[in-house]
């Protein structure tokens, strides 16, 4: 097990004679000394003062071990704590044109994305990243769900087949899932409320900065539930994570500079307007929808789109559920308000200050004819989906769900203004390397 520099940065250890393994991160060296950072296995840093004369070819992102004793100095960065070396084990030099440096362009963080997660702003990014996932998997167990795992590769669509990947599956063909939706709906019926933590590939040709083609989606369904219900579910878990990452990762927050009191204050119940009252008010705000270079006042009917979300939510503090879409842009699957025809039973959750949709979800449609119809109307192949009929031919029950974001959710938490900076490697419409 490999001693962390966060480890060796209290009292107890001045004095005792240790051993850090790591990665050299910076280099200053004098006629006799050379200060050295090593960063170690989990983005931690400490400053090691070696003989200059064991370092002669040392180059950073250098993989060594180094031996001495800690020492405290205020003058030492990371905490006031030192390790004054005496020996130095190397891994392997690293050739001295190491791409990463303080200030690089952006194209090549993404073009040298495999070095670039060693920065310590990508090693703080990733451990917010797996708090949120360890904090989102607990609050389901605490509360009794059970977590499922659902295939990738399938034969039909379930957010509209023109942003569907193809692909050959032996003689057949086949897609990468855009959702494990329509599989959380077959397991209720044995196992009563599920959920999943599963990537999805939407092949959607769009440059927005809340976008990527491939993204890690968590998604639940239950049994029985109204759609009061998932709006309670959403707004517990998000706030149950929120709450418990801000404790766990102060110091990763502390590094980003992220201002964290606005998160502090995220509790149910979130903010709630209808789908007709949103446009009634993007209306009242002269918005334009723009279509094919020319502009237009948003109606009722249209789609919510990034730069109408963002100016719905652009001085919120809360989170704002948005209910009761009309169904001819909501998915074949989504339930009709048999008292509203034409509306269906469905909410997308609208993160603050302009971060747009994190969560969408409803009740699904449980009447066979009705579920055939929209199947129909929609041009998809029922041959496709018989499977998922049969759900409605034997046992149907009202049921919902919805499916959150991680990269959306996480873009909002850390205030981050491009999606592609919250994920190590990042699947765009320009970019499947490396």
């Amino acid at each position: 097990m490999n001693t962390r520099c966060e480890e060796l940065k209290h009292d107890e250890y001045i004095g005792k004679y240790v051993s850090i393994k790591g990665w050299i991160h910076r280099i200053r060296k004098q006629k006799e000394n050379t200060f050295l950072l090593i960063r170690d296995d989990r983005g931690g840093i400490i400053q090691c003062i070696i003989e200059s004369s064991k370092t002669d070819n040392i180059t950073i992102e250098s993989s060594v071990e180094v031996f001495g004793l800690i020492q405290k100095d205020s003058r030492a960065p990371e905490g006031g704590y030192e390790l004054k070396a005496d020996q130095i084990h190397i891994f392997n030099i690293s050739k001295n044109d190491y791409p990463i440096g303080e200030y690089q362009s952006l194209d090549l963080l993404l073009e040298k994305r495999h070095l670039a997660i060693r920065t310590r702003r990508m090693t703080m990014v990733s451990k917010i990243r797996s708090s949120i996932l360890h904090f989102s998997r607990k609050w389901f167990t605490d509360n009794d769900w059970l977590e499922i795992t659902a295939p990738v590769l399938v034969k039909g669509a379930v957010e509209g087949g023109s942003t569907l990947f193809n692909l050959k599956y032996f003689d057949e063909e086949a897609y990468l899932s855009q959702s494990a939706q329509l599989y959380l709906e077959a397991m209720i019926f044995s196992l009563g409320q599920v959920w999943s933590m599963t990537p999805s590939f939407r092949a959607e040709k769009s440059r927005t900065v809340r976008h990527l083609t491939e993204f890690l989606h968590l998604e639940a369904e239950a049994p029985w539930v109204t759609l009061e219900d998932l709006l309670k579910f959403q707004e517990k878990l998000i706030s149950f994570v929120i709450y418990n990452v801000l404790r766990n990762n102060k110091k990763e927050f502390e590094f980003l500079k992220r201002n964290v009191s606005e998160l502090e204050n995220i509790s149910p119940p979130f903010d709630r307007i209808t789908y007709e009252k949103a446009i009634d008010k993007l209306q009242n705000a002269e918005f334009k929808i723009v279509d094919n270079d020319s502009a237009r006042k948003i109606e009722y009917g249209d789609d919510l789109n990034i730069e109408s979300e963002r100016l719905l939510t652009i001085n919120s503090s809360k989170p704002l559920f948005v209910i009761g879409y009309p169904l001819q842009i909501k998915p074949f699957y989504v339930k009709e308000d048999i008292s509203v025809p034409g509306l269906g039973i469905a909410a997308d959750l609208l993160a603050p200050n302009g971060f747009g949709e994190i969560t969408s979800g409803g009740l699904r449609e449980d009447d066979l004819h009705k579920l055939e119809k929209r199947i129909v109307l929609e041009g998809l192949q029922q041959s496709n989906y018989d499977w998922y009929i049969d759900l409605r031919r034997y046992g149907s029950v009202p049921h919902g769900g919805f499916g959150l974001g991680i990269e959306r959710l996480m873009r909002w938490i850390l205030n981050f203004t491009d999606i592609k900076d919250t994920v190590p490697f990042p699947r765009t419409i320009r970019r499947i390397y490396p």
